[in-house]
């Protein structure tokens, strides 16, 4: 029985090998599988460009590593490594200096491939930037918040991208409000005269040897910077109309120049050297030698005193909006959205590149990663990023009362003239009249110059 069985079995594995050689021809040629290279098959796909993409911008304290360009590094890295080819060289720029070294390389040449542009848009006007128009789609730019996506706009064309806004708040030392008896505004919101009368409480002598070493206020002035014109703009004034037309002559800034001049020569409730102080000077005033109530600067700010609370060395501090004028409401002036511009480029591939890693920047795990600058994210789909800190959400919501700097191509120019003029009545050596009278000619001469 077992050899008969063992006899199928060998016809049955005969016959099946007779098929397989006369069929196995057949079916290879008519159903060849593709071949595939296993060498390639985990590598990154490789761009059409490769390249080395320059790069300069500002430091931005990143909470995370405690460094000032960590937070673009890490980004630069993770571009590259999904970018075999690609490489971004990165010059960090200043503050002080690196304004001045962007306008010099405009003008003489020599700006990298991506630059730092804010609402520069006197470098927009140059005309060595490329249009980013093409390269955006209708939904990615409806996503923008409205005052970023205007930042970055001149004569109807998008010539940055934008990837975080900043705003300035009125930052208070709860310690010495604690110390004087003097309550927060409620909700962060109070009109001028609750301001003064609060401030008026908070400068004091703290010594009893009568002197004054306690003071309720204290800012600094200095083109390009925006930390008192949420007083100037309080009863609504505007430096320029809807038809671009100088307006900074009115009853409306009048009444704003005369409540910021009032801080100091009426009411005495500001440091001593407010307008002469610098930034640095005016800073150090309030977060080192705490000596200051209220002291209005941009949100970057409150890393640098979470950190100082770490350490043991800060303050306890809080937020409130600027004083409410005739306008009835708090409003902040900014030059503080941080955008990309892309430098004329020969090459479309090049350009290709350029563009998608200023979109990288700007993909939704980034936006919400900007809580480690202290900033707040372009694109409107994100959202709240800090609904875990009232504070920063009480910035957020006063967003929208950001009014960015004016769109005129010589606005650096006009704000230096207008920031120079405020100082000297802020210094009690001109009157409010007098301070936009001598302003107002001195622009149109400088107007009246470039258009001749």
């Amino acid at each position: 029985m077992k050899k008969r069985e063992y006899k199928v079995f060998h016809i049955f594995l005969c016959l099946f090998l007779v098929v397989f050689i006369v069929l196995g021809p057949y079916y290879l040629i008519n159903y060849r599988p593709n071949s595939v290279d296993y060498s390639k098959k985990n590598k990154a796909q490789e761009p059409g460009w490769q390249g080395i993409i320059t790069l300069w911008d500002y430091p931005r304290l990143d909470k995370k590593t405690g460094t000032n360009f960590g937070w673009m590094y890490e980004k630069i890295r993770a571009f590259e490594k999904a970018n075999p080819g690609v490489y971004i060289k990165f010059t960090p720029l200043s503050w002080e200096k690196g304004p001045i070294k962007i306008n010099t390389a405009a003008k003489l040449g020599g700006l990298p491939d991506i630059v730092p542009i804010g609402n520069d848009y006197g470098l927009m006007n140059r005309g060595v930037l490329e249009e980013l128009n093409p390269y955006l789609t209708g939904d990615e730019i409806q996503d923008f918040r409205e005052n970023a996506l205007k930042a970055v706009t001149y004569q109807n064309k998008i010539y940055g991208i934008p990837w975080m806004m900043t705003t300035y708040t009125m930052v208070l030392n709860l310690d010495l409000f604690n110390e004087r008896g003097v309550e927060p505004p409620v909700d962060g919101q109070w009109t001028y005269e609750e301001f003064v009368s609060k401030m008026e409480s908070l400068t004091f002598d703290s010594k009893g040897n009568n002197k004054i070493d306690r003071y309720g206020f204290n800012s600094f002035i200095e083109p390009g910077y925006y930390n008192t014109w949420g007083i100037l703009l309080s009863d609504g004034a505007k430096v320029f109309n809807e038809k671009m037309q100088y307006s900074f002559n009115d009853d409306k800034a009048l009444s704003g120049l005369t409540k910021l001049m009032d801080l100091k020569l009426k009411y005495g409730i500001t440091h001593p050297d407010f307008g002469t102080n610098n930034s640095n000077q005016s800073w150090t005033n309030f977060y080192k030698d705490q000596n200051i109530a209220v002291y209005p600067v941009g949100t970057w700010a409150l890393n640098v005193l979470d950190n100082l609370q770490k350490e043991g060395t800060g303050l306890n501090y809080g937020i409130a909006g600027f004083p409410k004028g005739n306008l009835g409401k708090s409003i902040t002036l900014n030059n503080t959205v941080g955008s990309y511009g892309m430098v004329n480029q020969e090459s479309e591939e090049k350009k290709q590149v350029i563009i998608s890693f200023l979109k990288f920047l700007i993909k939704e795990e980034y936006q919400k990663d900007l809580i480690r600058l202290g900033v707040f994210p372009a694109r409107k789909s994100i959202g709240n990023i800090y609904t875990d800190d009232t504070n920063m959400t009480m910035i957020y919501e006063e967003l929208q009362n950001a009014n960015i700097v004016f769109n005129h191509p010589y606005w650096k120019e006009i704000d230096e003239i207008l920031q120079r003029e405020i100082q000297q009545g802020v210094l009690g050596n001109k009157s409010p009249e007098q301070v936009l009278k001598d302003a107002e000619e001195k622009i149109h001469i400088l107007l009246n110059r470039i258009e001749n």
